[in-house]
């Protein structure tokens, strides 16, 4: 199989490297909109550069995997499916609801298979937890406890192309909920602050984050985020039932020391950042979209579960600015009906495809 790869910064190259060692990848094409960096990755893997992206599919792909930045997901989706080609796009599918609807529009009305990126899925405890609440094990479900902690802040360039901390964080955890209860958030009521450097809210952006969920059960959870986590790259959730409860995350190098007295349990060095916390599920990712692009299996994540994170993100987000609880089903209806009027806007945007092409991770 030949896979293409758009967007060859940090996750991109670290993608690129990972798809080498997929079984059935026989080649590998990059492309960026800065030609000369996705030259040095090809010659440093060892794989193929294009210099355009419709030079690319001339020659012919199997799969696309997309890891540029968050504002030309919309359009490089689109431009995947006019060619007919299996698509694989990093989280979130766009910036806003209008831009994700029209994409889960699109998926459904074509054949073409679409798998977004959310590697929690593929994450060994995630995956556990969500067992064992399913069988029954942990009885019925009452709170969940999740949080992302990132240990340093990104670049302050990425913050006005993020989509803000719920949609580019908090999304992860709002998606990984959804998947492993079955259940919808109804409702949400979130705060934000800004305690580090000031380009955040330079961004109109918050540096952490806390919200609670209700869910249709009325199970509770609480999300919280940051980006300023001296301890460590800390991903985790807390999953209690009546029966039982399951921690996720809670490894030898979890960013977890300890205040009580004679308590040490850390053996290795805690995470710095996702890509060394979620390695093998990443991994685990890609071989799925392999899978998917050779028509083994199913999207394991499409775009319209995609769309039902980004509600809840947006919700938070709303929320967080007015700081009044928010229905997520109010955020579903202002926003029905857009998704046609933006998939115009982005058809007569296709000519912008190159500019699309680079990378903000």
């Amino acid at each position: 199989m030949k896979i293409g790869l758009i967007g060859t910064g940090r996750i991109g190259a670290f993608h690129a490297q990972t798809l080498k060692s997929v079984p059935g990848v026989d080649s590998i094409v990059v492309a960026d909109v800065d030609a000369a960096r996705a030259r040095v990755l090809a010659d440093t893997l060892g794989v193929e550069a294009s210099e355009t992206l419709p030079q690319m599919y001339a020659n012919g792909l199997d799969g696309v995997v997309i890891t540029a930045a968050t504002s030309a997901h919309a359009e490089l989706i689109h431009q995947a499916l006019d060619a007919e080609v299996p698509v694989f796009c990093e989280k979130p599918v766009a910036l806003d609801v209008p831009g994700t609807v029209a994409v889960v529009e699109r998926a459904e009305a074509c054949s073409v298979p679409v798998q977004i990126g959310f590697q929690r899925r593929f994450d060994r405890g995630y995956r556990a937890a969500r067992e064992a609440l399913r069988s029954g094990d942990l009885g019925w479900l009452h709170t969940l406890r999740a949080c992302t902690s990132d240990q340093s802040p990104p670049p302050a360039a990425f913050i006005p192309t993020s989509g803000g901390l719920f949609r580019d964080c908090g999304i992860h955890d709002f998606d990984i909920l959804r998947w492993l209860t079955g259940r919808e958030v109804v409702s949400v009521y979130a705060q934000g602050a800004n305690r580090g450097d000031s380009f955040f809210s330079d961004g109109d952006d918050v540096d952490t984050c806390a919200a609670l969920l209700r869910f249709d059960d009325d199970t509770l959870a609480t999300v919280t985020a940051t980006r300023y986590n001296g301890a460590g790259h800390d991903v985790r959730l807390e999953v209690c039932g009546s029966k039982g409860a399951r921690f996720v995350g809670l490894d030898d190098r979890a960013p977890l020391p300890s205040a009580e007295p004679h308590v040490s349990w850390q053996q290795s060095a805690p995470y710095t950042t996702f890509m060394e916390r979620f390695h093998d599920a990443y991994v685990t990712e890609l071989s799925a979209f392999v899978d998917v692009a050779a028509g083994r299996a199913e999207s394991p994540c499409s775009p319209a579960e995609a769309l039902e994170a980004l509600y809840v993100a947006e919700a938070c987000d709303r929320s967080r600015r007015t700081g009044e609880p928010v229905q997520v089903a109010d955020v579903r209806a202002a926003t029905r009906g857009t998704g046609a009027r933006n998939a115009g806007k982005l058809r007569d945007s296709a000519t912008a495809t190159d500019s699309a092409a680079s990378s903000g991770a």
